[in-house]
């Protein structure tokens, strides 16, 4: 099926969808469709909330000592791997943010929120509440008429020099600069809700900025959050993003939507933090909490809704995949 995206721009869609789909059956746990048991969908839909407080405290825990180390250390190789790894730091602020977004951090709503907007998404410059009105209209019907998205996933395999001069943007703080840029004109909209959560994102923004300085490190915040975040990030994002949805389509079969990855323990220490690699099962059921989508994913296996055939081994052959457009 092709597409045009929300803009009404021409878009191609379903370049990478599967010509064939695994003859899938029903288990005791998961459906022909993927959709879990009665009881199977009680215990997987739990949110585990002190583990995930675990998760966000020990996210600021870990960051905060990357850096330390990078400061003691004081060798170019290990600011150069801290770097790196702060642009690691803003996938996982992410990554926990959309877990907040769905509402499946916290079983309390209101710490749910909190959390999510005020320790998370305001880190990372981004609105938890704004972002769940849109990714909700994502998971509503991926590739339909309110997907936000498209322009991200259309077009689908291109050439391998497309990728590359979209990811050359991406590092050198094109792409980030350019959205930050008309992020930052918030300040004069007329609508009052934006102008206030982004006043808050700055507000945090200058908190962290005065921390690092009260350490005696104030260039780290510029060196060491702004610039991975506008940089290592964004390729982060990219790779991740049209791993996840790259090339596909609309239908009400999720495998005709939604990519399917190997996990391997690189990818998800630096790509795909927090399960959010297992995005098959994330799409199926969007109610289920990353603590517990491994094991969805496995279900999904053992009913044969998924099967070597459709999974790609890894995320680099997916990657080639998607860049061997003619």
């Amino acid at each position: 099926m092709n597409g045009s995206n929300v803009a009404g721009s021409s878009a191609f869609l379903g370049g990478m969808a599967p010509l064939v789909l695994p003859d899938a059956h029903a288990t005791e746990h998961v459906s022909a469709d993927g959709r879990l048991s009665q009881h199977d969908r009680a215990r997987l839909r739990a949110i585990p909330s002190y583990k995930n407080a675990w998760s966000t405290a020990w996210l600021f825990g870990q960051n905060i000592l990357i850096l330390v180390a990078a400061a003691q250390l004081n060798h170019p190789a290990g600011w150069i791997i801290a770097f790196l790894l702060m642009g690691r730091a803003h996938a996982q602020f992410a990554s926990l943010m959309h877990e907040a977004a769905h509402r499946l951090l916290f079983t309390h709503k209101a710490t749910n929120d909190f959390v999510g907007n005020w320790l998370l998404g305001y880190c990372v410059m981004t609105s938890t509440q704004a972002y769940r009105r849109v990714h909700m209209a994502h998971h509503k019907r991926e590739f339909g008429p309110n997907e936000p998205d498209i322009p991200l996933y259309a077009n689908y395999p291109v050439t391998r020099a497309s990728l590359r001069r979209k990811l050359i943007r991406d590092a050198t703080g094109q792409t980030g600069y350019k959205l930050l840029r008309n992020q930052l004109r918030g300040v004069r909209s007329s609508d009052t809700r934006v102008r206030h959560t982004l006043w808050k994102m700055i507000g945090v923004q200058v908190l962290i900025a005065a921390i690092f300085t009260l350490t005696g490190y104030w260039w780290m915040y510029p060196v060491m959050w702004v610039a991975p975040y506008l940089t290592v990030w964004r390729v982060i994002n990219r790779l991740r993003s049209i791993a996840e949805h790259g090339g596909l389509r609309e239908d009400d079969d999720r495998r005709y939507t939604t990519h399917s990855v190997a996990q391997h323990w690189g990818a998800r220490f630096f790509l795909v933090p927090y399960s959010i690699g297992f995005h098959m099962a994330h799409h199926v059921d969007a109610g289920v909490p990353f603590r517990h989508l491994k094991e969805y994913h496995r279900l999904l296996h053992e009913a044969d809704y998924l099967d070597d055939t459709l999974e790609y081994p890894s995320y680099m052959a997916l990657w080639k995949s998607l860049s061997a457009g003619a």
